[in-house]
């Protein structure tokens, strides 16, 4: 029986676009482009997710891809991302309220830095009502690893097989199978699709399958 609904942040909880920030800070579009792609889709920003590289080493080898004339936008970029480039998702409000009210555990389980433990209160709908959030930056690890599943099964002294995970990316999907978890890929952001397959979890619940 499924006891716990699990969570991922990005393009489920939270929206987020890179681009926000570099439009704010950068005019021209070409720039912004050069930046965007330096900074917010490198090996540097998955290592940041892993936990395993600081913010100034990773601005450093960044910078190292751009022009000497944008490294001071780089900079700022890096410095204000998480002020910009995240907006809540507010129809998920209510449905993690109505989850929790019908007696599931709430849980997050993301890939993100270490900055997102500073900030995330300020962006995550209805985050009175989890249970648990996790990280992968503390973990040194990121999803679809086997590891991080595990680590957030022993984090919450969790049964695998009672939770059930909600992610954009169908890799992490399969990566929570693999563990024993059972999930819904969201890549489509139907929310009456998923609040049907959330509403059948409830119902099993209720009946004890």
């Amino acid at each position: 029986m499924i006891r716990n609904i699990v969570f991922d942040m990005g393009k489920v909880l939270v929206e987020y676009d890179a681009m926000r920030v570099c439009r704010h800070h950068i005019a021209d579009e070409a720039d912004r482009q050069q930046v965007c792609t330096a900074v917010f889709v490198s090996p540097e920003w998955v290592l940041l997710d892993m936990g395993v590289i600081s913010e100034k080493q990773a601005l450093r080898q960044m910078c190292g891809r751009l022009p000497e004339r944008l490294h001071e936008a780089a900079a700022l970029c890096m410095r204000d991302w998480h002020k910009y480039c995240m907006e809540t998702v507010p129809e998920m409000d209510p449905l993690i309220r109505e989850l929790k009210a019908q007696g599931f555990g709430i849980y997050l389980c993301s890939n993100a830095g270490v900055r997102l433990l500073e900030c995330y209160r300020e962006v995550i709908p209805a985050v009175e009502c989890f249970d648990g959030i996790l990280f992968s930056a503390a973990e040194k690890c990121i999803k679809p690893q086997k590891e991080i599943f595990e680590h957030f099964f022993q984090k919450f002294d969790l049964k695998p097989e009672e939770c059930f995970f909600v992610d954009d990316l169908q890799l992490n999907i399969d990566g929570a199978k693999a563990c024993g978890m059972d999930g819904y890929c969201f890549a489509d952001r139907n929310l009456e699709r998923l609040k049907v397959r959330l509403a059948g979890l409830a119902a099993d619940m209720r009946n004890g399958k």
